[in-house]
């Protein structure tokens, strides 16, 4: 993209009374301007500088690492199914089309970074990328905040993991391969379908899925790990005998260091969206899926033990051992497979010599007929 046409496209804010700049378009803290261009139609880039981008996760939270940096607000991956959504309206945007549409941007994300990580008092503990919204969106592209802030990371000494749908992680390959001599460096590709069309219609500015399994090749050629987050598994769209096999033959045939897979979860400002898209596109599953997660985040109990062994299942016929091979969780649900998942039931491997015969079967257990 052409440095002047992105110029050019900038949205100024009217003068004020006195001739001078006009207030900031949004109360944005660091707001610098707000961007529009064609190649990027109908998203708005809003560039703020931050103070401070290194974020230390609450105490008490169950995700496997206590430090992530998110250099993006909002995502143009569009996912209806995004967990991440209701973090928008801490910056007054809505959880639904803004979203999409108003992506916040720390331009100095990797400048910031490399003051925080230079402090007497840093740790060098891991860090986390993709733990909200995308570092590998399209706006990647043009922005390259990614190649900054992975060496700033390494060269600090920082352990880091990068979770992403964008397949524009291959640019920084040899990045990654150099920054891995130096400190762990953890690679997961979030991919839960095979179906083309239904990834398209349910994650539309995302890679489609073959995009993504050459992707995890490319990775695993390079010699680096790359574990695969097989979430979320969609109710009646994606959880048949015929979509897990696909997909976990799909990601062993690619090379995916390890699986972890989970059901749909639907937290407050998701759960309105994704079911508005249910009632819109699939009307005849509006009512199932009501009843299936109830006033709930999750599906029921019984929904997830019977998904649970499926997985347990699938991953045994295809290689895959207990491990995810990666050190994020859920993207969808960072705690979902520790707080909420049976002991002896977290959807996370399993044997197949251990699976109750029913576990291969692709019949629903009768307690969830009833609730169908």
């Amino acid at each position: 993209m052409d440095g002047m046409r992105w110029e050019a496209q900038a949205l100024a804010a009217a003068p004020d009374a006195m001739g001078g700049p006009g207030p900031a378009l949004l109360p944005l803290a660091g707001l610098v301007r707000s961007v529009t261009t064609p190649e990027f139609a109908g998203i708005t880039f809003h560039e703020v500088t931050s103070k401070s981008v290194l974020n230390r996760v609450p105490a008490g939270s169950k995700m496997p690492f206590e430090w992530t940096v998110n250099p993006y607000r909002g995502c143009s991956h569009a996912c209806v199914y995004c967990f991440a959504r209701k973090s928008h309206t801490y910056l007054d945007f809505d959880a639904g089309m803004d979203f999409d549409s108003q992506v916040v941007v720390k331009v100095n994300a990797a400048e910031i970074l490399r003051k925080e990580l230079n402090k007497a008092s840093w740790t060098r503990q891991q860090v986390a990328l993709g733990t909200n919204t995308d570092p590998y969106q399209r706006a990647e592209g043009r922005y390259r905040l990614m190649p900054g802030i992975i060496n700033a990371l390494a060269e600090s000494g920082t352990p880091l993991s990068i979770l992403t749908k964008g397949t524009l992680l291959a640019r920084d390959i040899p990045l990654l391969k150099s920054a891995a001599t130096q400190v762990p460096v953890g690679l997961g590709i979030s991919l839960a379908m095979t179906d083309e069309a239904l990834s398209e219609a349910i994650e539309p500015g995302t890679p489609g899925p073959r995009a993504r399994l050459k992707l995890v090749s490319r990775l695993r050629e390079a010699g680096l790990p790359c574990g695969v987050m097989a979430m979320p598994i969609l109710p009646w769209l994606s959880d048949s005998d015929e979509a897990l096999d696909s997909l976990f033959g799909s990601l062993a045939a690619a090379g995916a260091t390890g699986v972890s897979a989970g059901a749909l979860y639907l937290k407050p400002g998701t759960r309105e969206w994704f079911m508005k898209w249910i009632a819109a596109n699939h009307p005849e599953l509006a009512g199932r899926y009501r009843r299936l997660y109830g006033t709930g985040s999750y599906a029921s109990k019984e929904y997830r033990i019977w998904l649970a062994g499926k997985v347990r299942y699938f991953k045994a016929r295809h290689g895959f051992s207990n491990s995810s091979g990666f050190s994020h969780r859920d993207l969808d649900d960072p705690r979902a497979e520790e707080a909420e998942y049976p002991a002896g039931i977290i959807p996370t491997g399993g044997s197949a010599a251990g699976a109750p015969a029913a576990e291969s079967s692709g019949a629903r257990p009768a307690v969830q007929d009833s609730l169908f």
